[in-house]
């Protein structure tokens, strides 16, 4: 199939240089996180942008009480979320993006906040993560808005902080509050103009602890040796568990086909011992479960407790084990058929030529917050993917071009009546 031209692509070639520079503008403002450093810059930044390609904004600022409840630690700095619209009624279709960035890192060529293009690239952190992403969907905006005066339904940018380390304070808020009720969502985290993210895993994450009793190394028959019991408790989950675990497998395409099973990785972290010559009363290791999408996280918790209290059948009755969950982040699906997976595969394949891959990340994405809402979500943006939080991070020119284009389409082939 060849490229399929319209008039609204022709409008998108257009403003591609005015988009390349609002992105230079967007990553010259370093919204690392953590902590959360320069949000009111941003948005206020953005807010002039989506102001002069006529669309409405709101600013919310994010309840102090309720960035402290999440993350104590960044509380000082304050958290905003942008809300910009452009026509009204239904159908809602939202892009969704977020504005923070993780820190520049090490091992950068070129300054990371002086955004700079060289052969086709635009460098700078945060230009593929993913502000890379937000402008592509405004400029699809601006070009569908000189396309059709008039159009059915409403179209929002949403913009949100916190992403990365989480995003209760951002999409979690936003979705929470109710601050806008979408029928549709694209985040535009960079999945390449290839591929579309119709989902994503889940992760539990916790610590498996066991309780001996200290003593002096002098005397080790008066203890119990918290960390022999963890050995063997570890085995039984690197083993046993993994067996179990193994025999699941989702009905989906995964990016990689080994993560449609559910995966652990055991001893990320190990807490225990106090001293060379002491029975250590005490010892842990941190246990990363991955969930495929149709697990839940409750699920997984009670089938991990049931399988800690068959390991507890074959210790002492003075060994205690116990199961601390640290996090819970629920899987996310969208289904294939949904009408907005259908109507982003015909707009994509207009503008590549072909079908772009429907999978699930095998990461997390903000996708779970709409979709444990019901609200079809799925994930679209420019690449490359790899760079992401890497020295060096760039976008490619030619993928933000194709994923703005496919933008354009879909708004034209969901909000324009054929």
């Amino acid at each position: 199939m060849g490229v399929y031209l319209s008039s609204v692509l022709d409008l998108v070639d257009r403003e591609i240089e005015w988009g390349i520079n609002v992105l230079k503008k967007f990553v010259e403002i370093p919204t690392i996180n953590p902590p959360g450093k320069n949000y009111k810059v941003f948005v206020e930044t953005a807010s002039r942008v989506l102001k002069e390609i006529g669309m409405s904004v709101e600013i919310h600022e994010v309840p102090k009480d309720v960035v402290s409840k999440y993350y104590p630690d960044y509380a000082e700095y304050p958290r905003y979320i942008l809300l910009a619209r452009l026509g009204s009624g239904s159908p809602v279709i939202q892009f969704n993006g977020h504005y923070d960035v993780v820190p520049e890192g090490s091992g950068w060529s070129r300054d990371p906040f002086k955004p700079v293009v060289e052969n086709g690239k635009l460098y700078g952190r945060g230009s593929v993560d993913m502000k890379g992403g937000i402008v592509a969907a405004i400029v699809a905006v601006k070009a569908f808005k000189e396309a059709y005066r008039e159009f059915n339904g409403t179209i929002e940018i949403a913009l949100v902080p916190d992403e990365e380390i989480g995003g209760e304070t951002g999409t979690g808020y936003l979705v929470r509050e109710g601050l806008s009720k979408p029928n549709y969502v694209i985040i535009g985290e960079p999945s390449g103009s290839e591929t579309i993210w119709i989902g994503h895993r889940g992760a539990l994450w916790f610590f498996v602890e066991v309780y001996g009793k200290q003593a002096h190394g002098s005397t080790p028959w008066l203890g119990i040796n918290a960390f022999e019991y963890m050995v063997r408790v570890a085995e039984k989950f690197m083993k046993d568990y993994k067996n179990i675990i193994e025999r699941k497998s989702s009905k989906y395409t995964y990016d990689d086909p080994r993560g449609a099973k559910p995966t652990i990785t055991i001893g990320g972290e190990v807490k225990g011992g106090a001293k060379t010559n002491i029975v250590p009363g005490y010892y842990a290791f941190s246990v990363d479960r991955r969930l495929i999408v149709e697990e839940s996280p409750d699920e997984v918790e009670k089938e991990v407790k049931d399988f800690i209290n068959e390991i507890k059948k074959e210790l002492p009755p003075k060994v205690r084990v116990k199961l601390k969950v640290t996090g819970k982040l629920p899987p996310a699906v969208t289904s294939p058929e949904s009408p907005l997976v259908r109507a982003l595969l015909r707009s994509a394949e207009r503008v590549l030529g072909s079908k772009p891959r429907t999978t699930v990340c095998l990461g997390g994405l903000d996708m779970r917050y709409y979709t444990e809402v019901g609200i079809d979500t799925v994930t679209y943006g420019p690449g490359p993917l790899h760079l992401a939080h890497q020295a060096d991070e760039h976008i490619s020119i030619d993928d933000f071009t194709k994923t703005a284009k496919v933008y354009a389409l879909l708004l034209e082939d969901m909000l324009i009546s054929h």
